[in-house]
């Protein structure tokens, strides 16, 4: 993860505001992101790789098949739970990403939620940034958490697509529905107390952005 000078500022500014947060405020944001997975074939079985974040999706990495099946998926979660996962075909715009906002976020707050006010998190891609998805937002009534470019690092939900690139690796799918099949098993294994626990440690994360002055943590 590189930075650049300003974003190692705009991180620590980020960091210096939520401070003094407590969990209970972190308890209020909907954290989302999208992950792809990739199946390849090989002489060791089937490996796992996913990558997330603002840039490009890289080509899954020594992959021993020419293209590599693979599926992005987007899903949320908050110190009550996750939502459903969202699996997504081809590239995110602006108006496909307000269908996954309408059918899967919207839904993804009513269960983790119910009536209670929260607040929603996701990055700067082009299409979370695009001018018709902020009108999405204000017109739904949603308040939406300023973030930092280049942070996957600060957000808990990547700590759930390990877990479920982890549970991938011993479910070795070898088609594409087993691959789906597979991440749908594992996301609905996630327990309420796992994404509290990642909740919990928000704080922990904010110091550590300020100690590092912007740079990437261990988080």
């Amino acid at each position: 993860m590189l930075l650049n000078q300003k974003q190692r500022q705009k991180r620590l500014t980020w960091a210096t505001e939520k401070q003094h947060w407590t969990v209970a405020q972190w308890s209020k944001v909907l954290f989302s992101d999208e992950s792809k997975f990739c199946m390849s074939f090989g002489n060791q079985g089937t490996r796992v790789w996913r990558n997330t974040g603002e840039k490009e999706m890289p080509k899954c990495l020594k992959s021993s098949v020419k293209y590599p099946q693979s599926v992005m998926v987007w899903g949320a979660m908050s110190a009550a739970g996750v939502g459903p996962l969202c699996f997504i075909k081809g590239r995110v715009n602006a108006a496909s990403y307000q269908e996954i906002l309408e059918h899967f976020m919207l839904p993804s707050a009513e269960k983790l939620y119910g009536d209670e006010d929260f607040v929603f998190q996701h990055d700067l891609a082009p299409a979370h940034s695009a001018k018709t998805t902020g009108k999405w937002f204000t017109d739904h009534g949603i308040t939406v958490l300023n973030w930092p470019a280049n942070s996957p690092d600060l957000n808990p939900i990547e700590n759930l697509w390990d877990i479920v690139k982890r549970k991938l690796r011993d479910a070795r799918p070898n088609t594409l529905d087993e691959l789906k099949a597979a991440i749908e098993a594992s996301w609905a294994s996630i327990t309420p107390q796992q994404c509290h626990r990642l909740i919990a440690s928000m704080p922990r994360c904010i110091e550590a952005v300020i100690s590092a002055k912007g740079f990437p943590t261990k988080y």
